[in-house]
């Protein structure tokens, strides 16, 4: 099977297309011998358009091929012929898709809807023919105009997924194996840190064919915000997320506390983006069936005042529940309904 590689950043240019130069015609027909001007417009250069596509999930293309340049309009002619339009050029993209001018840093299109298009550099305008230019003083005018410029610049695009919940925890704390327990996704799990390396969505589907969409994120550590870990490049990821649940290791491996790790966790997030470890959210204790994960939980509920959901993702105890619990606090605290 072949693997493709998430790729969620990349620098392109981009290049809309030239307008087509106006013509300098004049009628020439037998017995005609004064025909007068009849030089057409040129064609409008193409535009660079960005589609959003559910079926994309990556921007591994564009940053395979990051020369984005739509087709030039064709020049006007004879017989006030129009120039044909430059072919636009449309790239698709993953719904959460934003692009920013490289050099000024501004926002240019946040496209997260499946289908909506931006159009991101414009087509110049075509020439005008010099039919344009006859008046009651210049009879037979030559002037004509070329087509202008179509608009350039280079272009930071990054991903970010978009997803109604993201799972958040330290790494091997059994987000991976919490996400194939609820969902439809079949992410890799293993025993050791770092599992994930790219965020994985799947679908937590409920007998009333409605669905609700969930992120899990590489593992973060204290300090991801600076870029340590995998967590820097992968926080973006949670932004969209309007609901969060955290997966602590309540039997605390490798002696690590739980209460501690709650409390780090959404330090970082705070770090990366203000505001954002305030975001609604449920706790999600794992591996309830490892020896002290019970009196763990007895610890962290008085430490933080957070009553957690009890679960054993790897033996799927409790994530039937954890699911509804999901789905009815998605509904209560954000006042969103799940997707059909």
């Amino acid at each position: 099977m072949k693997i493709r590689k998430f790729v969620d950043t990349a620098v392109a240019y981009v290049r809309a297309g030239k307008g087509g130069d106006g013509s300098g015609s004049f009628r020439r027909e037998a017995h005609v011998p004064l025909g007068g001007p009849d030089g057409g417009d040129g064609g409008r250069g193409g535009h660079v358009i960005f589609e959003a596509d559910r079926s994309e999930d990556s921007v591994m293309r564009i940053s395979f091929a990051p020369h984005l340049t739509a087709g030039d309009g064709a020049p006007g002619a004879g017989r006030k012929m129009h120039g044909r339009d430059g072919p636009d050029l449309l790239v698709r993209v993953p719904c959460g898709t934003t692009v920013r001018n490289l050099a000024t840093g501004e926002l240019l299109a946040d496209i997260t809807e499946h289908g909506q298009r931006v159009i991101l550099a414009h087509g110049g305008r075509g020439g005008l023919g010099n039919v344009h230019f006859k008046s009651s003083t210049v009879r037979a005018p030559t002037r004509h105009t070329p087509g202008e410029a179509g608009e350039s610049f280079d272009v930071l695009i990054e991903l970010k997924l978009v997803a109604q919940v993201a799972l958040v925890g330290f790494p091997n704390a059994g987000k991976s194996t919490l996400l194939g327990a609820i969902t439809n996704a079949r992410p890799k799990t293993a025993p050791y840190p770092f599992t994930t390396v790219n965020p994985i969505v799947g679908t937590i589907l409920f007998p009333d064919s409605t669905g609700i969409t969930v992120v899990d994120v590489p593992g973060l550590i204290a300090g991801s915000h600076e870029g340590k870990g995998l967590g820097h490049d992968f926080l973006r990821h949670i932004e969209r997320s309007r609901f969060l649940v955290f997966v602590i290791d309540m039997a605390g491996t490798d002696g690590r506390d739980p209460a501690s790790d709650f409390a780090a966790l959404r330090e970082e997030l705070r770090l990366h983006n203000p505001g954002l470890e305030s975001r609604p959210f449920l706790v999600a204790a794992n591996k309830m069936d490892c020896p002290g994960a019970a009196e763990n939980l007895a610890r962290f509920s008085g430490a933080t005042g957070v009553r957690p959901a009890p679960i054993s993702a790897e033996l799927r105890e409790g994530t039937d529940a954890l699911r509804d619990l999901i789905r009815n606090e998605l509904t209560a605290r954000t006042g969103r309904e799940t997707a059909g």
